[in-house]
């Protein structure tokens, strides 16, 4: 299928599926020398992690990241990374009874047309289990772009038709939806938990900010 491998200089294919034994990475194109240890890898998965609050997803997993290539007495060798999470919350038997329907809002139908062949067990491929892969080699990026001094944040601006209306950096990772205005963020929590008990949804903006990049 397509969309498992981006880059050009720095490439990574994600592997794995929701309910599967594992989700990963292999990254190509770092340099040699760069200090990697999965401490900082488990940093960036541990803020993406499910089961961390009530806007995440209930299932359990560690995303625990093991470094099986590429690194040597804690430096890059210039080959291939492997970044493997071993999934220990999957259970593939509880989607047995909609195996052979298709769920609103899911990709289970498009899946089906495009590829002939669709993963039921939580979508496979089609699931946000396997943004861990992006994350763990985001991670690698971001120690290769903070080596040439380029920083890197993201926070939400709004959300459920909340905005923030300030910009403060110290209290993004202080609340569960990592938003860059405190007083916001509560009002934000606050109506995603009636939307909730509601059973509907809302969307959101994320917003990213880069720093250092050279222009051009």
């Amino acid at each position: 299928m397509a969309g498992s491998s981006f880059g050009h200089l720095f490439r990574i294919t994600t592997f794995g599926e929701s309910h599967g034994g594992a989700v990963g990475v292999v990254i190509d194109g770092v340099t040699p020398g760069l200090e990697l240890s999965e401490a900082d890898i488990q940093k960036e998965l541990d803020r993406r992690k499910p089961g961390q609050n009530f806007i995440t997803t209930p299932r359990q997993e560690t995303d625990e990241v093991h470094i099986m290539s590429g690194v040597f007495e804690g430096k890059t060798t210039g080959t291939p990374i492997l970044l493997i999470l071993y999934n220990k919350d999957a259970r593939p038997s509880a989607y047995d009874d909609i195996k052979d329907k298709f769920r609103p809002g899911h990709a289970d139908f498009t899946y089906l047309k495009k590829y002939g062949i669709r993963d039921y067990r939580g979508s496979g491929r089609a699931s946000g289990r396997e943004t861990a892969g992006r994350v763990a080699a985001g991670a690698v990026a971001k120690k290769l772009l903070a080596r040439r001094g380029v920083q890197i944040i993201a926070y939400t601006t709004r959300a459920a038709g909340i905005a923030c209306t300030t910009f403060d950096e110290s209290v993004i990772e202080q609340n569960p939806l990592r938003a860059c205005d405190l007083k916001a963020a509560k009002a934000m929590e606050e109506r995603l938990r009636q939307l909730q008990e509601e059973q509907d949804s809302a969307g959101g903006i994320v917003e990213c900010r880069v720093r250092g990049l050279p222009a051009g």
